[in-house]
């Protein structure tokens, strides 16, 4: 076999190795039901519940402001108390959908990351038209 054959099998090799350890990281979106079962960091996503003037509920910081608690409905509508402790992000109350990586500590949720999906600036504005 020539050199350049070798080299380009070793590559190959490593990229993938690469791909299978990666892929032992991934995680799907579950919900809490099923998260409570887990023994691995989950991916859990939902939204912050709102009252009727949808304004966001369910938001405790702590003194310090440090860290906060807050309340979160999966997809299945199951609500739960999550736990992060770091502040509270930007725009954290404007978000459409709140995705929480964690795990459950007891009866509460202690999410390491939080990924937020905001309202795009973009995205074109509903006009009511009488007519």
């Amino acid at each position: 076999m020539k050199k350049s054959h070798i080299f380009a099998i070793g590559i190959i090799a490593i990229a993938i190795a690469i791909i299978v350890s990666t892929t032992g990281d991934a995680s799907s979106y579950v919900t809490f039901e099923e998260a409570k079962v887990s023994e691995t960091k989950v991916h859990v996503v939902g939204t912050l519940p709102k009252n009727e003037k949808g304004d966001v509920e369910g938001i405790y910081p702590s003194d310090d402001k440090l860290s906060f608690s807050f309340i979160m409905l999966d997809e299945n509508n199951q609500q739960q108390q999550v736990f992060y402790n770091e502040p509270i992000p930007t725009d954290f109350k404007r978000s459409e959908q709140v995705v929480i990586v964690g795990g459950y500590q007891g009866d509460i949720f202690v999410a390491d990351k939080i990924l937020l999906k905001c309202p795009s600036k973009y995205q074109e504005e509903k006009v009511n038209a009488s007519v």
